[in-house]
């Protein structure tokens, strides 16, 4: 079987999820955008697929763990 890659990016203000070569959704936090990722590779293990699940750190985005702003 193929591999299912997730890769967690920064998006404008806040994060996608890109798989496939597309960043179809939007999340105001790193965080949401990796449980979203975690969701889709859930399904693609019970299907057979190697699984590759990719976040950031601090770097992109503002710089924070989570990639939201704290004010």
């Amino acid at each position: 079987m193929s591999i299912a890659e997730y890769r967690v990016v920064a998006k404008g203000n806040g994060w996608s999820v890109l798989h496939d070569g597309a960043a179809a959704n939007d999340y105001a936090s790193k965080e949401a955008a990796f449980e979203s990722a975690v969701a889709a590779a859930s399904l693609a293990i019970r299907e057979g697929h190697e699984v590759r699940v990719c976040v950031p750190g601090r770097a992109p985005g503002n710089g924070t763990a989570l990639g939201v702003n704290d004010q």
